[in-house]
């Protein structure tokens, strides 16, 4: 288990918030030649089965909405994030903005690689203030991502400042 000290010398679990936008709750049957036949629940099930042998606590959370993944974010109930914006890479300077906003930091994940697509895939909001990038690798990437976090976290890069649900501070 990935548990590096907490405040006042106590050990923990690395808390991950994986948040993914719009559109992703369509994953299996939305474009399955550039998205894959993975549902968001086959994903997320993979995932956590990565995190359960990491060691790391996982919470997941979709939505469509712009301002829904805001507030989630605004929680800070976690130390780092994967975040797939998906459309909302290339629109959103409020997500970046909130992202920014909670100081944790996140690893930006697509399944596919939007820069070689439509070129008004290439502008992204998210890619120069993400600690790393995972693009184009479908569901591995989120795997990938949470490696990353692990070893971020077990090398101290990521503070244990999450805020504690049952308290509010942290």
């Amino acid at each position: 288990m990935i548990t590096p000290a907490g405040p006042a010398g106590t050990r923990r679990a690395l808390r991950v918030l994986v948040l993914n936008g719009p559109n992703l709750d369509l994953l299996g049957t939305r474009e399955p030649a550039i998205y894959g036949r993975e549902t968001l629940d086959q994903v997320n099930a993979g995932l956590a089965a990565r995190a359960a042998e990491l060691g790391i606590s996982v919470a997941f959370f979709q939505s469509n909405h712009e301002g829904a993944l805001i507030d989630r974010l605004h929680r800070r109930d976690f130390d780092a994030a994967i975040v797939n914006a998906a459309g909302l890479t290339h629109t959103s300077v409020s997500l970046r903005d909130a992202l920014l906003a909670v100081e944790r930091p996140f690893v930006e994940v697509h399944l596919s690689d939007p820069a070689a697509r439509e070129p008004f895939r290439r502008v992204n909001f998210l890619e120069d203030v993400a600690v790393a990038r995972f693009v184009g690798l479908h569901a591995r990437g989120y795997a990938l991502a949470l490696e990353e976090l692990a070893r971020r976290w077990a090398s101290g890069l990521i503070p244990a400042r999450a805020v504690d649900p049952e308290t509010r501070d942290g």
